[in-house]
């Protein structure tokens, strides 16, 4: 099964595609308090909100980027449908090779969910850093452990211990690189179980709308391991938060 057709058969009715409340979410915005000139990268920005939704509060600019031809078509679509007078850009591109046009550096540089593309927290940290004007934001939102992870989850997930670490560590990596943490908003199980459970509904409502997909099977034995993996282990051994850094 195409891993895009996946992920967007199971966030089909996510908001936003991380374990975020709406209300966090809002709270997130309204502290950013943005001028209006200012230009944000979203690195695997998902469907587009966070870009969309400052654009409708501030007037901002930005570049959106994923590597996902769904998420793109989504982010287009949301753009001409809420804000079709912003200055959005949205391109299907793998996260680590973008590059800002002529060097240019953005004002707030963001990566919600997905220190994969640039290998970890610490990766992330850097090539964002990279990209953002002295005074300017970084914003990383990543896993941190709850408590010691069992030898078995880590088996079945195909991760190691360092994968992820406690959340004073994300904080710390940053402000080893010189960076300034200014805030943490961190997930709860609450947000956590409308995220994963969300998904659930979601692969339901599909099949029961696509009964001759051939991927069905497939898509229900997926669902089925990653029910069992929340279930089992990850609600109470894995958290999300979201850092918001000053670049010096």
């Amino acid at each position: 099964m195409n891993t895009w057709k996946y992920f967007d058969i199971t966030h089909k009715h996510h908001v936003l595609c991380n374990p975020m409340s709406e209300e966090k979410f809002e709270r997130f915005c309204q502290l950013l308090n943005l001028p209006k000139d200012t230009r944000i990268l979203d690195i695997a920005c998902g469907k587009g909100e966070v870009l969309v939704r400052l654009a409708e509060k501030y007037g901002i600019s930005g570049v959106g980027v994923d590597l996902s031809p769904f998420c793109i078509n989504d982010c287009k679509k949301k753009h001409l449908e809420r804000v079709p007078e912003s200055d959005l850009t949205f391109i299907e591109l793998d996260g680590a090779n973008y590059r800002p046009e002529s060097g240019r550096l953005f004002d707030v540089a963001v990566c919600l969910g997905a220190s994969w593309v640039f290998e970890n927290h610490a990766g992330t940290l850097k090539a964002l850093k990279q990209m953002t004007k002295s005074g300017g934001l970084v914003i990383v939102g990543e896993p941190f452990w709850l408590k010691e992870p069992d030898t078995e989850y880590l088996e079945v997930t195909k991760m190691t211990r360092n994968s992820f670490r406690p959340h004073e560590d994300n904080v710390y990596q940053g402000e080893e690189m010189g960076l300034t943490c200014l805030y943490t908003l961190v997930s709860n199980k609450d947000d956590w179980d409308h995220y994963e459970t969300l998904q659930w509904w979601a692969v339901d409502n599909y099949i029961q709308s696509h009964m001759d997909d051939p991927d069905n099977q497939e898509l229900l034995e997926r669902t089925k391991t990653a029910k069992d993996i929340y279930l089992k282990w990850g609600r109470d051994t894995v958290n999300w938060g979201i850092y918001i850094f000053r670049n010096p």
